[in-house]
């Protein structure tokens, strides 16, 4: 295949007098394209759940408001079930096609950023996201099959997908901030999601509920749009030393194998694995509890309505905010581990409540522990981002993009199939189960923080008595 052409051609100089805009700030951008991620994701499935729930004949009509509660063993709709099914095995399709082809792409693309700069792995995600959201919008007013949804999300997903903005933006972030400032502008980074996140979860839901699915998916085409004007226009470029590299080469692939193989210190490798793992199974957890809060929720004998459910995805939300605000202060006085193993304890301590949340307050009581829960995963980036180099920023976010997506596939199979299973003995197994499996992440920093002082004690032992040897 022909190789694509190296860095973009150096930019033409303006007329006397004008400045070209340029910001350092990729946070609108991530900030834009998550907006579009977060209405996409859910008014996409309740857009399958109507459509297909028409055709097989299985419409408001049929659904009752008491469905789901009451005394929790309510006989199901074999026709509802039916169209669960058809339902679950359409977002499969979709997510598994989108991550597949992203897995690849994402590593390529993200390494590549490494040599030509971020801004063109930033242009492509953002512009693939537009593409799939046109798609999507063509489908809704000319009724096409549901199957056009797919080719929406691979054609994104050969772009990078959001797992390449993920990648680029962090990237970026590593790119321009000093060592000591990273963790906090990660922080930044991450609250962006949860505050997108918070606009897109009460916003999107009570507009569909208004005028339908198709002005909401217009406002997730804007944001798409604007992310990738944004970077194309007036994001600054933040790799310092650009040079020529070839996209379709394996070479970008074995970087990323490096990484892990053979990096430039020894105690790096064995680092950069257990980072990784913990960051896996913190994010797993994370995804799968927020994958049940509705059902959980709507199920007996909390027993919430719409209303509720709203305000306890803009409280799961504010976790992104107030972590940063708690990392902020508590910088100020503890490591950066110490603060991210806070925050894994308030993480294990609201999920526990929730799983025993047998009433509103309650509930909402766990929702309030979490206040802390997001602070380990800034931590965590920011400490495998020092273990690279400069140029190797791009590869190292890349694959911790595609974690993340394995992170995803892997939390909706675990969780959505634990908790049917133990409904009969406690609903609320699932958040206890992730509770528990925090623990490994915790102990994971924790020693990692230890062995790093231990060794930095001797280290300094041996240095302070190498004269005396002399």
């Amino acid at each position: 295949m022909a190789a694509m052409a190296a860095p973009p051609p150096a930019e033409p100089p303006l007329p006397p007098g004008r400045r070209r805009p340029s910001l350092l700030a990729v946070e609108p951008l991530l900030f834009l394209a998550t907006l579009s991620l977060g209405l996409q994701g859910p008014l996409a499935t309740q857009y399958l759940w109507d459509r297909l729930g028409a055709e097989h004949g299985y419409s408001d009509r049929n659904r009752t408001d008491s469905s789901g509660c009451g005394d929790g063993n309510a006989t199901a709709d074999p026709l509802r079930q039916e169209v669960e099914a058809l339902v679950s095995h359409w977002n499969l399709y979709i997510n598994l096609g989108g991550f597949f082809v992203s897995l690849f792409s994402v590593t390529l693309l993200g390494t590549w950023s490494d040599s030509v700069g971020r801004r063109p792995a930033l242009i492509l995600p953002a512009a693939g996201m537009a593409l799939q959201t046109a798609i999507y919008l063509l489908v809704m007013y000319l009724e096409l099959h549901v199957a056009f949804f797919l080719l929406g999300r691979i054609l994104s997903g050969l772009t990078g997908d959001y797992n390449l903005i993920l990648a680029g933006c962090f990237s970026y972030v590593a790119d321009t901030s000093e060592r000591r400032a990273r963790t906090f502008r990660v922080a930044v980074l991450e609250a962006c999601l949860g505050t997108a996140g918070m606009v897109a979860s009460i916003g999107g839901g009570q507009w569909r509920k208004a005028q339908g699915y198709i002005n909401p998916f217009w406002l997730a085409f804007a944001a798409s749009l604007a992310a990738t004007l944004y970077a194309a226009f007036f994001l600054r470029e933040s790799v310092k030393q650009k040079k020529e590299a070839k996209l379709l080469t394996l070479s970008h692939y074995k970087a990323v194998y490096r990484l892990y193989t053979a990096p430039e210190h020894p105690s790096s490798r064995w680092k950069l694995a257990l980072y990784s793992l913990a960051f896996f199974l913190i994010v797993t957890v994370h995804f799968g509890a927020k994958d049940i809060y509705v059902l959980y929720e709507l199920g007996f004998p909390l027993c919430w309505a719409s209303d509720l459910i709203g305000y306890g995805s803009a409280a799961s939300y504010l976790a992104y905010l107030s972590s940063l605000a708690g990392l902020r202060l508590l910088q100020l006085c503890l490591e950066d581990t110490w603060v991210a193993e806070i925050g894994l304890i308030s993480n294990i301590a609201g999920l526990v409540v929730i799983s025993l949340a047998t009433t509103t307050p309650l509930m909402f009581t766990g929702y309030g522990i979490l206040f802390l829960s997001m602070a380990a995963t800034p931590v965590i980036r920011s400490k495998l981002s020092k273990l690279v180099s400069e140029t190797e920023q791009g590869a190292l976010f890349a694959s911790v993009a595609c974690v993340e997506g394995l992170c995803s596939l892997v939390s909706t199979g675990v969780f959505n199939s634990l908790y049917p299973a133990t409904l009969h003995f406690m609903r609320g197994f699932p958040f206890l189960f992730g509770a528990i499996i925090l623990l490994i992440p915790a102990a994971i920093l924790g020693g990692i923080q230890i062995w790093d002082s231990k060794h930095d004690y001797n280290h300094f032992q041996d240095a302070s008595l190498s004269p005396a040897k002399d």
